[in-house]
């Protein structure tokens, strides 16, 4: 069995291997110049680069109340060369997906558009993506993913005759979807399964410094993507904030850092404000991927907060 170094060196020496790509679109002016410097990732085989720094549908994009806020950092996003959003209709009870529907309007091209459905069955799953797709002002999705699996149970569902996985092959088959992704923050096991029982393009877990105290998503569920060359989204990158100040980490480029330094394809993060978008941005544009005495050094600030609760209150 693989030392903690050990492992974090074999998952280093992957990321090493990932071909960086830049956006090179537009003209030469500022704004292509800017995009140009954050810096793309494969997502897995499915033949799209991705840029290291996502934008998440949560925090401001998914309040209906701060609509042009949300559109707002949407718009300056894609500008500074995010090319990947994710969302939800469950996020903001469809606001998050009525906002970037907003910019989708006009800027789908620009765009790696990432939904998602929590509904277990076909019946469902084919009601859920018609109001998506409304709210979202497009006809496709890039990526359609099996929303928080959390147990066997909703493994058995999403799997049966009648489960939502049949739904997102026909949807595949149509084009109204390109690839499928499953997610989940809850159990790594589960999601092992998951992957393990169906061919999915991607996998949205969680990952971050903390949890690898406890219940892990690394080291079993991440090394299994890497081998089926998933593309690999991390979310609860900062466990919402929990893991800065105090006992924690001293600052967002140490909890970013850390999730880049592993062979994930980017990492999606929700955002407050303008600023808050700038500075993830100029974080990855600054990347330089950790050593493994580094990445133990981050783990090890995390242990004393960790003890404040269970891996739930990092995986959230």
């Amino acid at each position: 069995m693989l030392s903690r170094r050990d492992f974090l060196k074999s998952m280093l020496a992957v990321t090493a291997g990932l071909t960086l790509s830049t956006a090179m679109t537009g003209d030469l002016g500022n704004k292509a110049l800017q995009a140009s410097e954050l810096p793309r990732r494969p997502l897995g085989d499915t033949g799209h680069d991705v840029s290291l720094f996502s934008l998440g549908g949560e925090a401001t994009v998914e309040r209906g109340d701060r609509r042009e806020e949300a559109v707002e950092i949407i718009n300056r996003a894609l500008d500074e060369g995010v090319n990947y959003i994710d969302t939800s209709p469950t996020y903001g009870d469809g606001a998050s997906e009525e906002n970037i529907g907003r910019v989708m309007a006009s800027r789908r091209e620009e765009a790696f558009l990432a939904s998602k459905t929590h509904e277990r069955g076909y019946d469902g799953t084919m009601r859920l993506i018609e109001g998506s797709l409304e709210r979202l002002q497009t006809d496709y999705l890039d990526l359609y993913q099996l929303h928080t699996i959390r147990t066997e149970e909703d493994l058995r569902q999403i799997f049966a005759d009648d489960g939502a996985i049949h739904a997102l092959e026909e949807l595949r088959d149509e084009g109204v979807i390109e690839n499928v992704g499953i997610t989940g923050h809850y159990d790594p096991d589960v999601l092992l399964q998951g992957i393990e029982e169906y061919d999915f393009d991607t996998i949205l877990l969680s990952l971050n410094a903390a949890d690898v105290h406890s219940h892990p998503f690394q080291e079993e569920l991440l090394q299994e993507a890497v081998e089926q060359e998933l593309g690999i989204v991390a979310m609860k990158v900062m466990a919402r904030g929990r893991l800065l100040g105090g006992e924690g980490l001293e600052s967002a480029q140490q909890a970013l850092d850390y999730v880049w330094s592993f062979p994930v394809s980017t990492a999606i993060v929700g955002i407050s404000d303008i600023s808050q978008l700038e500075e993830n941005i100029a974080l990855a544009r600054e990347f330089s991927s950790l050593t493994a005495e580094e990445m133990e050094e981050i783990e090890e600030r995390t242990a004393a907060v960790e003890e404040e609760g269970n891996f739930f209150k990092f995986s959230w």
